[in-house]
């Protein structure tokens, strides 16, 4: 058990997360606090958290646990401000969903202190952000991927492994790198082809003509092109060059299909079709994820 969770981020990743530890007895006093002081009052008034702070330095102060719920690119003057209070026996986590880059962060704030850094990615969310969606089951069944620094305590990942765990997750270690190109590859690029795809319909005349006809294979493969534009914007750019490696691998899978059909090779085309089919029908994703995998209001939020 914990004595005292330091959240930084009372949103709703932040905030499920300090329900889910209320609710399995893991910790004992929350101190929040969020940039918007009407969220921090909020998530005190539903008893996410115990205690308001003023900052993100005091929400840390006598914490043996941090967790960083703010968006990537606000990791590094976020550790940068609670620095001075990191000690060695903290473990502090954060929430986002790039990891190259909060590792890097993470380095140039920290210093020798990373060692208390176990970087994490909990792939779930809601379609529906902030506070007032916290949900203490939220995490329950999701895939969590750890991706500790080379100077990260082994004590301490193995603290996260099991707090994550006790939280009903399947919990996951890789490299910063490997996490990046794996999300790049099932995640990051798919947004931007279902941004791309809505594009590409509503630049032409008849968009609205064929919006109107559209049926379910559309929704489901653009459902995630109503991502948060902000949110996605700062993934994209922060896993660029993995998300541009990604892309050169599907243009090149689109050029296959292009070639077949100028061609007129019905069996070739067939072919592939029943490769990519066969290959899907093998995949098994969580059944109790799968509405919540990569929505608007996921990890990054």
């Amino acid at each position: 058990m914990f004595e005292q969770l330091g959240l930084i981020g009372c949103g709703l990743m932040g905030g499920s997360f300090a329900l889910a530890l209320k609710k399995a007895g893991l910790v004992q006093r929350v101190v929040g606090y969020s940039k918007s002081p009407s969220t921090t009052a909020r998530a005190l008034q539903m008893g996410v958290i115990d205690v308001e702070a003023p900052s993100a330095l005091l929400a840390a102060a006598g914490a043996d646990l941090v967790l960083l719920a703010v968006p990537v690119g606000a990791t590094e003057a976020t550790l940068k401000s609670i620095k001075h209070l990191v000690t060695p026996e903290m473990l502090i986590m954060d929430v986002g969903s790039t990891k190259g880059d909060v590792v890097q962060a993470a380095r140039n704030a920290l210093g020798s202190q990373i060692a208390s850094f176990v970087p994490a990615h909990p792939n779930t969310g809601k379609e529906v952000a902030g506070v007032a969606h916290a949900d203490a089951e939220l995490y329950r069944g999701a895939k969590v991927i750890l991706t500790p620094t080379e100077r990260t305590l082994t004590s301490h990942l193995h603290k996260a492994q099991a707090l994550w765990a006790a939280l009903g997750c399947d919990v996951r270690v890789m490299s910063p790198e490997t996490h990046d190109a794996a999300f790049a590859a099932v995640s990051h690029l798919p947004h931007m082809l279902a941004f791309a795809m809505m594009q590409s319909v509503m630049r032409q005349e008849q968009a609205d003509a064929f919006l109107s006809i559209a049926g379910p294979g559309f929704r489901d493969f653009t459902r995630i092109a109503a991502g948060d534009p902000k949110m996605w914007r700062d993934i994209l750019l922060a896993n660029k060059t993995e998300v541009l490696a990604q892309a050169a691998q599907f243009k090149q899978a689109v050029q296959a299909f292009e070639d077949v059909l100028q061609s007129d090779n019905a069996q070739a085309l067939e072919d592939m079709i029943t490769l990519a089919s066969a290959a899907r029908a093998q995949c098994r994703f969580n059944a109790s994820q799968a509405a919540a995998h990569d929505t608007p209001g996921s990890a990054a939020a």
